[in-house]
């Protein structure tokens, strides 16, 4: 991953979006902290379309009955 200086990002913009589609992702630094890392559109679509099965897991309902409604019919005979 190619490092950025946040005033060499901002001029050479361009080159920046180039290389992030060619290369991948591209990190940008601030005051020599790390700031911020750009990354093509289709992996950030691909990152955020579909959730891990641990954010599923953790958004799944806790602790709240089933209501399950069962039909008063009776069972069908079948013939095999």
């Amino acid at each position: 991953m190619h490092t950025w200086q946040l005033q060499e990002a901002k001029s050479r913009f361009s080159e920046l979006v180039d290389r992030t589609l060619t290369e991948g992702p591209q990190l940008v630094t601030r005051r020599g902290e790390e700031a911020v890392v750009v990354i093509a559109a289709p992996e950030y679509r691909r990152q955020q379309g579909t959730p891990s099965l641990l954010a599923v897991l953790n958004g799944a309902p806790r602790g709240k009955p089933l209501d399950i409604v069962r039909s008063n019919e009776t069972v069908r005979d079948i013939e095999l």
